[in-house]
């Protein structure tokens, strides 16, 4: 039995076929009247029971309900004229509805419409609990009723996702193509299945790309596993969703058979499933709204009318092994584990895209979001589940019907697989992988491992080497490690398209040395300078937040990106990144891998990351598809030992060239950036300031005691003289700001209206973009070694 907020009984009916229609009358149930002194029938009004009725289909019922429904409202706005000075203005809405609804008792409820063939004979001579329900769970019932019709007419048009087209950073890659019929005869013989065909050829992806074109024959004509190491990107996700694709579409033609043998009452059981989690979620927010709304005062209007509702106890438990059996003959095939939520959520609308014409559904299942939702969107029995390790296998653990079965897996997909397997990170990877490779394997599934730097090794330290049993690390060990935590247990076919500097070649790396306390200065310069969308790289979330509050000062509006963040706001900075043409993301290592953001301009590595790895992914969010890019490093002292690593692990020849930057216009961004700085730490010390005395406060009015003012944080006189500095110090930055940076100096003086000469802004570095001045510099440094 379902209990909702306001103490209401909900009924499980709302999933079935088949219906009643009232034929004889309810009889009233002789009750011995000491039952009413316990408390817990204390809301009952009477019992009743119906002998006569008859077996018919829902949708019919439903129309006629509502059409009686709308005859008798006129006659109920008439008896609510009369009553209504008794009931108070905000209830008034309410008793109108539910008297509309209580006074046609002889018509069946929406609750009597929807029970199911199978458990009507047993129901003859069932009691009926007379309750009160609020309005508010009628209305979205009239909402699935009509949009069940919706639902069939869709399902009749074959390969039509149901799914609305949702907002993200994909869709401007996904949709890049205008023609949507392009030829697509070059992937025809890497055996891709038609549907996908037709969807490629919508997307405008013409040809396959190296990695695709290796990958994809053994995976799907030889059914091989596959390693597969290629630059950032070249397209390894299409490389692992076309093969996982034909193989569960594969399953579905040989199981199609059995399922057309299932009983239609099944079906429709199914079906109802798939319309009311797909309606589900607007009928819960109204009905959230109106139970919030409402509150107290449902509980005042349980006498004005009553509603009839089955007693569903036997129901629920019939329904339980229904939704096993269909999770049975539905399994999970594809598994797709990502290291982070947002590359998890890039994947699902790769695969949705290219899944378009097949009708396989997908899910998400990542942390940051309701896990409710989730198990909601699992009950609709995806064939493929993109997931994050830790919320899949809080799921696993919880044993959802959907993920109890592994062993039926066809395809499991570790997408950045050297991350995922690292030691000490993700230990819900090690234990699902544990259970995949005991008790749940499958013999015949299909293991995909991709990753940008799957075959990068790091030179074992001499130190190490001197111990015992030391083994040197090269690329095949590497891979063979690897293979034993996957658990590939073949030989599977290892695909390698890296070059030995593991960046891309499109992809110009530069540098710049200097202190730590001038980092600042260089990235705001560059910002200035090369307007465009960057991406900047810190270490740690502190850095990220006391850059992100600097740069907003300096009106530069940067989008933080970090994982103390909600999951919501993180997916709309990256939207909002991806959507402006001229912006700056502030961002940790979390952002690093796999994420496809269009038209990366430059990325800035404000602090050296710790390994080469890092390195390579964090470069890669820019030059993608053979596009051009620039990375760019700020080398502190505390970063020349990383630094140095890269250096040695990349096997770099040639030195990374010296980014060039105007010494003249140095001088007023540092006392920008000074000044900037000043009004950032007044303005984090007043809130601190805040937090403490407003805590001191709280816990002292909990306690009932007063403070002296030598406890807080700073007194009155103090505040207002900060406040006064802190004015004056904007007011400075404001004018500051308000003039041209990078102006051609001007040594005549003549006198102007206004008093000041406003020029315009005539620097050549304005226009040129970065890697034009990277290219003329290492040009010019050419010319001059060949005149030596």
């Amino acid at each position: 039995m379902k209990t909702k907020k306001g103490g209401r009984f909900g009924s499980s009916f709302k999933l079935k076929k088949k219906g009643i229609k009232v034929t004889g009358k309810w009889k009233t149930v002789q009750i011995d009247p000491s039952l009413f002194a316990d408390e817990d029938f204390g809301d009952i009004v009477c019992l009743e029971e119906l002998t006569d009725y008859k077996l018919v289909s829902s949708s019919k019922l439903g129309e006629v309900k509502e059409k009686k429904r709308k005859a008798e409202s006129v006659s109920d706005e008439d008896s609510e004229e009369e009553e209504a000075p008794v009931v108070p203005p905000k209830k008034k809405k309410k008793n109108k509805d539910l008297r509309s609804k209580t006074d046609t008792s002889n018509e069946p409820s929406a609750a009597e419409i929807d029970v199911s063939v199978d458990k009507e004979a047993n129901c003859e001579n069932c009691g009926h609990v007379a309750e009160t329900t609020s309005s508010t769970k009628d209305a979205p019932k009239k909402k699935k009723i009509a949009k069940n019709k919706a639902s069939q007419a869709q399902e009749a048009l074959p390969s039509v996702p149901t799914s609305k087209k949702v907002k993200n950073w994909t869709t401007e890659v996904l949709s890049a193509s205008a023609d949507h019929k392009a030829d697509v005869s070059a992937w025809k013989d890497l055996f891709v299945p038609e549907p996908v065909l037709r969807a490629l050829s919508y997307l405008g992806f013409s040809a396959p790309t190296p990695i695709q074109a290796l990958a994809l024959p053994s995976a799907i004509r030889d059914n091989m596993d596959v390693l597969g190491a290629a630059e950032t990107g070249s397209g390894k996700t299409l490389a692992f969703a076309i093969p996982m694709i034909h193989s569960v579409l594969q399953w579905q033609k040989l199981n199609s058979s059995t399922a057309r043998n299932d009983s239609v009452s099944e079906e429709s059981h199914q079906h109802h499933d798939e319309t009311r989690w797909e309606n589900e979620d607007e009928a819960e927010k109204l009905n959230h709204q109106h139970v919030e709304d409402s509150g107290d005062e449902d509980d005042t209007s349980f006498t004005t009318g009553s509603v009839k509702v089955f007693e569903n106890f036997e129901f629920n438990s019939g329904n339980k092994a229904r939704t096993v059996g269909s999770h049975k003959k539905r399994p999970l095939l594809g598994l797709v584990l990502t290291p982070t939520r947002e590359l998890a959520v890039q994947v699902k609308h790769h695969i949705d895209a290219v899944a378009k014409f097949t009708g396989i559904k997908t899910a998400i299942l990542v942390g940051g979001m309701a896990a409710q939702k989730q198990e909601r969107v699992l009950n609709r029995k995806p064939e493929i589940v993109i997931a994050t390790p830790g919320r899949l296998w809080e799921l696993v653990k919880e044993r959802h019907p959907h993920l109890s079965n592994l062993r039926q897996l066809r395809c499991l997909v570790i997408d950045e697989a050297d991350r995922m397997v690292e030691k000490g990170h993700f230990l819900e990877l090690s234990q699902l992988l544990e259970v995949l490779n005991d008790s749940q394997y499958n013999p015949q599934r299909q293991t995909f491992v991709f990753s940008a730097t799957l075959t990068l090794v790091h030179q074992t330290p001499t130190r190490v080497l001197q111990k015992k049993n030391a083994k040197k690390m090269d690329k095949k060990t590497k891979l063979e490690l690897l293979m034993e935590k996957v658990g590939i247990k073949g030989k599977p076919k290892v695909i390698d398209l890296t070059r030995k500097e593991a960046t891309v070649e499109t992809l110009t790396e530069t540098r710049i040395h200097c202190n730590t306390d001038e980092k600042d200065y260089y990235l705001y310069y560059f910002l200035l300078q090369y307007p465009g969308r960057t991406m900047v790289f810190a270490n740690s979330i502190d850095c990220v937040k006391r850059l992100s509050s600097l740069l907003t000062i300096l009106n530069c509006d940067p989008l933080p990106l970090h994982a103390n963040m909600h999951q919501k706001q993180r997916l709309k900075n990256l939207e909002r990144f991806a959507e402006r043409e001229s912006c700056v993301l502030l961002t940790t290592d979390v952002a690093a891998r796999g994420l496809d953001i269009p038209n990366v301009q430059h990325v800035i590595h404000y602090q050296v990351p710790r390994t080469s790895e890092l390195y390579v992914h964090r470069s890669g969010r820019t030059a993608r598809a053979a596009n051009e890019g620039l990375s760019l490093l700020l080398i502190g002292p505390d970063d020349l030992i990383n630094f140095r690593k890269i250096y040695k692990t990349l096997e770099k020849s040639e030195e990374l060239p010296i980014f060039p930057v105007e010494t003249k216009c140095m001088t007023s961004i540092k006392e920008r950036m000074n000044l900037a700085r000043q009004i950032e730490k007044a303005e984090f010390f007043n809130s601190r300031a805040k937090q403490h005395n407003s805590w001191l406060q709280q816990a002292a009015d909990a306690l009932e005691i007063d403070l002296d003012d030598d406890m807080f944080m700073g007194n009155e006189q103090e505040e207002s003289q900060k406040q006064k500095m802190l004015k004056g110090m904007k007011k400075q930055l404001k004018h500051m700001l308000s003039q041209p940076l990078f102006k051609v100096l001007m040594k005549t003086k003549y006198p102007t209206q206004s008093g000041k000469l406003l020029l315009p802004q005539t620097s050549a570095g304005i226009s040129e973009s970065a890697l034009g001045t990277v290219s003329k510099q290492q040009a010019k440094k050419k010319k001059s070694m060949k005149l030596n």
